[in-house]
């Protein structure tokens, strides 16, 4: 199984992951992310969001099915992904071998949002690359607040104002189930 947790930058969605290690011991972790850094480092990404490439969307699919087969152990991806396409491409390659995939979505206004992206340092080192980084972040918030009247019927909604505690009871509580509504408070 894999537990897809969604959402804009500085939703909580690393949070709510770290949160739930400890709780799930046995859950690999998974953040695709590595992939597009990989990618970065050896061709050009012409848009600068590494999600445009084929190759990314591929290679995420490829890996994530990987884990599940060899370890036999859920997976746990924090990632942004809206872009109704590659949010059907993605799932639809890991439904398509056989893999459970709960899709949770942390909601949060613009406002919270741009809080949390304002208050972490994405490259300490670099406060212009750091301001750079925030930007993009900032950048992609209206997406994804209009990405979620586009995700699957089957999406669960979690209010990102939840602390991580309440956020990873409600998790676990609807992965236990084996259920996937929308809604959840």
């Amino acid at each position: 199984m894999i537990v897809w947790v969604n959402g804009a930058f500085g939703s909580g969605k690393t949070t709510l992951v770290d949160e739930l290690r400890p709780r799930w011991p046995e859950a690999l972790v998974y953040d695709p992310e590595m992939v597009g850094y990989v990618l970065r480092e050896i061709v050009e990404v012409p848009t600068g969001n590494f999600q445009d490439l084929r190759l990314w969307r591929r290679q995420v699919c490829d890996l994530a099915v990987g884990l599940v087969e060899e370890y036999r152990r859920p997976v746990l991806v924090p990632m942004t992904l809206v872009r109704p396409a590659y949010v059907t491409e993605i799932f639809g390659t890991l439904e398509g071998a056989g893999i459970d995939v709960h899709h949770f979505f942390l909601k949060a206004s613009r406002e919270v949002l741009e809080t949390r992206i304002d208050g972490r340092s994405f490259t300490p080192d670099s406060p212009e690359q750091d301001e750079q980084v925030r930007r993009w972040c900032k950048d992609q918030i209206s997406p994804c607040i209009a990405a979620a009247d586009t995700l699957p019927s089957d999406t669960v909604f979690l209010d990102a104002g939840l602390s991580p505690r309440e956020l990873a009871d409600r998790v676990l509580i609807r992965v236990q189930s084996g259920g996937n509504s929308r809604g959840l408070g």
